[in-house]
């Protein structure tokens, strides 16, 4: 399918532009009246007109009437704010439950028009097919989506089985597609600062491509640790959660990437930086990182990261730096988009105010996109192919006896290690409980908040299922969670009060071809379908916000109050993350980077 709004390369259109900037062609499009937020130079020029030629901004002035010709497209600005378009840094398409065609059909009127995006969970899902799949459905979008061809499949050697491994021959031979930006976030941080000569030769692979290498760097550790990392090459970083965290690494000559998810809170503990210490603002970044369909639809998506930043004490124009000119410099694509300046991709919002940004209009690559909430361009899709579609395999038919969790013989009672789920951030507690035993079995307590926790090996039918302890959620009676929505090996992961319940929602998933199903009391309650991969739907956001809503009202209904529980659950088994996670091979703990057993 061939996009009105297909951008042209700069020395294609260069001449074009020039000719229009000059006075002597008419411009395809111009918008007159308005006030010009211009991110260079951080102010606000009232009175601006701007003039638009194959897909570009040609030039910018305070009278551009000359460029209006009889094809000339007029858009009257009535004194509106000209505000770039809004980029995110740093985000994974997957977890928002959709492709990256229904993705950007559900941002696009909320004023994003460039992302930067990692898709390692479909690589530990299909290999370097499943990457090559959604950056090929990206480049076919009227929006800028870039990828980051991911680095860390598995994330933790070792610790974990996943469905394909990613090589440092995939990483370079990705660093030729057309559509690959840099390498995604670099999670084995160990690895990094171990000197692991596999994680060496893909950030010497990126950056022989001269291509930005993406970080993560998930400890509370400033010390020698962090100075190796940093040593090792990755140039942003989004794991920070407090002040020190953001200072940290931009002395070390990092971005700081600073991240309002759907479950991630990160940026008011971290913008007090800028705001308060005065640090330099462009070398700060805002991102979501991870946002599901119905944040997306409901909430927003960089428009919301920016209100947030502003309502933390950001000043409107530096937190807009960090979503537009911040972002596309740290990507080595300042001259190419970030700003309504010449010769870069005209993506621009109108808005009536500032502080608030309400998203009037939005404008990508010179053609309007969407307008006052509403859609108003396609989103093509990829002609997913049926290998994408069957990849939950459990080699068999569970019962409750693949869930029981067997006591040291004779043990009237145990001390379990158990995962503790913190609201609102991305690392787990490590916890101990005293646990009952009945009939050998070690036993759940709701009374302690204390579920049972199980991964269930879905990548190659092994019928693997390795059992342990959660606390955190809040679940009460007779019910069972499961998503094979399970980050970053993405097997399938079971939370529940009731061993039967449990083996019922694994098998519903394995119908399903995967996705979250919710049970209570013997019978499913809710469900996500998510075929593509087991990760996503090609369903629209609309659609699927609305299964993944009645999936928020059904864990309530099951005792669940914590903030966006399901992000919780789906990150139950990223063992990237401290302090402690479940795996295909055992409970890691991830303080040691080493497994460790269940009980005491």
């Amino acid at each position: 399918m061939a996009l009105k709004n297909k951008i042209k390369s700069w020395p294609e259109a260069a001449p074009r532009l020039i000719a229009v900037a000059a006075g002597r062609e008419p411009a395809d499009l111009v918008i007159r009246g308005g006030k010009w937020v211009n991110v260079h130079s951080r102010e606000v020029l009232d009175g601006y007109d701007i003039a638009v030629a194959e897909g570009r901004f040609a030039a910018i002035a305070p009278d551009l009437s000359d460029s209006i010709g009889p094809e000339t497209e007029v858009i009257e600005a009535e004194g509106r704010y000209m505000v770039p378009g809004l980029c995110d840094a740093h985000m994974h398409i997957e977890s928002g439950m959709l492709t990256p065609a229904e993705f950007a059909a559900a941002v696009i009127p909320h004023g994003t028009t460039t992302m930067f995006t990692d898709p390692h969970e479909i690589a530990n899902v299909l290999g370097l097919e499943g990457v090559r799949m959604m950056h090929d459905e990206a480049l076919m979008q009227p929006v800028n989506i870039f990828t980051q061809m991911p680095s860390c499949a598995p994330s933790a050697p070792g610790l974990e089985t996943t469905g394909f491994e990613i090589t440092p021959e995939d990483v370079a031979q990705a660093m030729t597609w057309p559509g690959i930006i840099g390498l995604g976030e670099m999670m084995n941080f160990p690895g990094v600062i171990g000197a692991d000569p596999k994680m060496l030769a893909e950030i010497a692979a990126t950056q022989t491509a001269q291509k930005t290498v993406g970080g993560h760097y998930a400890s509370p550790d400033l010390g020698a640790p962090f100075r190796a990392y940093a040593a090792g090459g990755p140039a942003d970083d989004h794991e920070g959660t407090c002040e020190a965290d953001a200072i940290a690494r931009v002395r070390q000559g990092m971005r700081s990437m600073m991240r309002l998810g759907s479950a991630w809170y990160d940026v008011e503990t971290q913008i007090t930086a800028v705001t308060e210490k005065g640090l330099d603002p462009r070398n700060f970044i805002l991102c979501t990182d991870d946002c599901h369909s119905g944040t997306l639809v409901h909430d927003g998506h960089m428009n919301r990261v920016y209100r947030h930043a502003v309502e933390c004490g950001a000043d409107p124009l530096v937190a807009l730096q960090m979503c537009t000119i911040n972002t596309a410099t740290h990507f080595g694509l300042e001259r190419e988009l970030g700003s309504i300046t010449p010769g870069r991709r005209a993506d621009l919002i109108l808005t009536s105010d500032l502080a608030t940004l309400p998203v009037e209009q939005v404008i990508a690559r010179g053609v309007t996109v969407a307008k006052d909430g509403e859609l108003l361009t396609e989103c093509p899709h990829l002609d997913w192919p049926e290998s994408a579609r069957n990849t939950v395999h459990l080699g068999k038919t569970l019962t409750a006896s693949d869930f029981e969790i067997d006591a040291p013989e004779g043990a009237n009672t145990v001390t379990a290690r158990v995962i503790g789920v913190v609201e609102n951030q991305a690392p787990t507690k490590a916890l101990t409980a005293e646990l009952t035993v009945t009939d050998g079995l070690a036993q759940p307590d709701a009374e302690k908040d204390i579920a049972q926790i199980a991964l269930v090996e879905r990548h190659r039918g092994t019928g693997g299922v390795t059992n342990g302890f959660v606390s955190g959620f809040g679940y009460k009676g007779r019910m069972a969670m499961g998503s094979t929505v399970a980050h970053d090996s993405h097997h399938m992961i079971v939370v529940g009060t009731d061993r039967e319940m449990m083996a019922a929602c694994a098998n519903r998933l394995g119908e399903m071809g995967g996705g979250v199903s919710v049970w209570k009391d013997g019978a499913e309650i809710a469900s996500v379908p998510l075929p593509i991969a087991g990760l996503m739907s090609d369903d629209p956001a609309e659609t699927v916000a609305s299964r993944a809503g009645r999936m928020v009202e059904a864990m309530a209904e099951c005792g669940c109050r914590l903030n966006n529980a399901y992000m919780q659950h789906s990150l139950l088994a990223l063992v990237v993350i401290p302090e402690i996670r479940i795996s295909d091979l055992g409970l890691v703990d991830v303080t040691r980077f080493e497994l460790t057993d269940l009980f005491e």
